[in-house]
């Protein structure tokens, strides 16, 4: 599977804006789903043609989780050097408390949690409460309840060679409610 997927899914880098600044993310993603998605101000547009792979998983992790889905994030990481910064999935489409059903295929990488902190703490993350995951091939996360509304995650970079990664972040996306997507 994680070959096949490797080959068959239109990976792509994106650029980001910050601060002025364009860089390209440091990794490659992919979009499955009737709507389009966005996240860092960056739009991924529709894309219904599900690869047949990704819709038999996409039904067994529905099966597994008893949630439906109707969107995927794709994300490969290609080294060591792959990774994606301290966020929460809290985008308006996504909707109050999503589900995001996260599947790994392919190289062991750490999954970090930390809570956000608390109003009191002014944005100080120093003392918050962190989680270190080990991601193994063929594990399945799922983030759900108030955990994009209480804590932030991230894939960071690592120092000791690893081969590639395949993500499959399972979602399910609303229409934004004025019908314009920002």
């Amino acid at each position: 599977m994680f070959e096949q997927l490797l080959q068959d899914i239109p990976w792509g880098q994106r650029t980001h804006v910050r601060q002025e600044v364009s860089f390209e993310e440091p990794r490659l993603t992919s979009w499955y789903g009737e709507l389009p998605y966005t996240y860092s101000r960056i739009t991924m547009q529709p894309n219904p043609n599900w690869h047949p792979l990704l819709s038999m998983l996409k039904e067994r992790i529905e099966e597994c989780t008893g949630h439906t889905f109707n969107s995927l994030l794709c994300n490969l990481y290609r080294s060591e050097k792959d990774s994606v910064d301290w966020h929460s999935d809290d985008e308006p489409s996504l909707g109050k408390n999503p589900v995001i059903a996260s599947l790994s295929l392919g190289a062991t990488r750490t999954f970090e949690m930390r809570r956000k902190p608390s109003p009191e703490e002014n944005g100080d993350y120093t003392y918050v409460e962190r989680l270190k995951i080990p991601l193994d091939h063929g594990t399945l996360l799922v983030m759900e309840g108030a955990t994009q509304e209480d804590w932030q995650h991230r894939v960071p970079k690592e120092y000791h060679s690893r081969d590639e990664r395949i993500n499959l972040t399972f979602r399910i996306i609303y229409p934004e409610p004025d019908g314009v997507w920002k």
